[in-house]
């Protein structure tokens, strides 16, 4: 019930009381929060308690974080606005003009514009360097390095970095490891068990998992670093939706069982592929062919995920024949859907690099990356098989 009617249509009235509680999550688009007097308010912000403005922080990305701080082992994450504002946030807090970051140099396609072409604008130099290398990625430390960024497995080429070594190598240096663990996900690898200070998500994929919301999660080990970087999102305005963060929560709930029914879809689908025709080669960590197969069991346990890439026989006549033969699959650049989706790096995620620099990268014209849904796994087979056996 309501406890004080209004006294005009102007003015809010109080939320009505009960002795039973909502068992969905409410959703709390306030932009404002009310306080009684200026004590209060001084008080909150003095001990950070409670919500006062929303992009300072709302009940609906505080149940979002600690949920998936859960999953992550960690303590007082942070939501922002999307996955790119969740690498943008510890940039921003973290480094200052004349600092250098070292990232992997198979990072997704806007990190790796964010390292070679925007950091480098705010005078941060930046190198990129193999990270299923070490000794290339040791080389590439100064003694003016302030951190390392690596994806455990990098999109899109499913390469699994050395993360023991990269470890070891932050903790040699006094360098901060950030471990953008988006592809794998907590249900595969817990970057804080193994020596990570940052750990950043693009909450958009595998972890809300429907395409219909966009949001990045960040947690520090430190905690005078999650003051900076948290500055940072309030600051430069990177604050999440409630809407977003209230479908995301919904579902993350679902999250251990896609992941595990898209993980094993996954296998299937990798190993159907390897002997179709029109496929040239499949890359996903659980084949013995993986170039980083024995490293891969070691790094996560065992685990594959839903991720695989392949490349086609042909180039990009044989990528537009895939897709339109199989018109069911989402062609579209995105992962974690629940639904299977299909992604051309060459013409989306990395399409800014130069031909010569994808080659590097064993990026082809007929190379694709998939993300595997839900779907009953021989339907998968069946429409994939068919549509690679088209382009030939």
């Amino acid at each position: 019930m309501i406890k004080t009617p209004p006294t005009s249509l102007v003015r809010r009235t109080d939320w009505p009381t009960s002795v039973s509680r909502p068992v969905v999550t409410p959703l709390q688009p306030s932009v404002v929060y009310a306080s009684p007097d200026p004590d209060a308010l001084d008080a909150q912000y003095a001990d950070a308690s409670g919500f006062t403005y929303a992009r300072e922080g709302h009940p609906n990305a505080e149940v979002l974080a600690r949920k998936i701080d859960m999953l992550e082992g960690a303590d007082n994450g942070i939501i922002t606005g999307s996955g790119m504002s969740a690498i943008g946030a510890v940039f921003l807090g973290m480094l200052k003009a004349g600092d250098h970051v070292l990232g992997g140099d198979q990072l997704y396609g806007r990190s790796l514009r964010l390292m070679t072409q925007d950091l480098p604008r705010l005078g941060i130099t930046t190198s990129l360097a193999d990270p299923t290398d070490i000794d290339a990625m040791r080389a590439a430390i100064r003694p003016e390095t302030r951190m390392i960024l690596v994806e455990v497995v990098s999109n899109p080429t499913i390469r699994v970095a050395d993360m023991e070594g990269i470890a070891a190598l932050a903790k040699e240096t006094g360098v901060l490891l950030v471990v953008d663990n988006t592809f794998t996900t907590p249900r595969s690898y817990k970057p804080f068990e193994h020596d990570a200070d940052i750990v950043i998500h693009s909450v958009t994929k595998l972890l809300a998992g429907h395409s219909d919301a966009t949001l990045g999660y960040v947690a520090a080990r430190d905690p005078d670093h999650r003051t900076l970087i948290n500055d940072a999102n309030v600051t430069w305005g990177l604050t999440p939706s409630p809407f977003d963060c209230w479908l995301a929560e919904r579902g993350l709930h679902s999250f251990e069982l896609r992941y595990d029914r898209a993980q094993d879809n996954a296998r299937k689908l990798a190993d159907a592929l390897a002997g179709a025709k029109g496929i040239k080669r499949v890359i996903y960590p659980t084949r013995p062919d993986h170039p980083d197969h024995n490293r891969a069991t070691a790094v996560l346990g065992g685990q594959g995920g839903n991720m695989l890439s392949f490349e086609l026989e042909g180039g990009r006549a044989a990528a537009n024949a895939f897709t339109r033969a199989a018109p069911e699959l989402a062609f579209a650049p995105t992962l974690g859907d629940i639904g299977t989706t299909l992604s051309h790096p060459a013409s989306s995620s990395h399409r800014g690099l130069t031909p010569e620099g994808r080659s590097a990268l064993g990026i082809s014209e007929g190379f694709f990356r998939v993300s595997v849904g839900v779907e009953d796994a021989e339907l998968l087979i069946n429409e994939m098989t068919a549509a690679a056996a088209a382009t030939v």
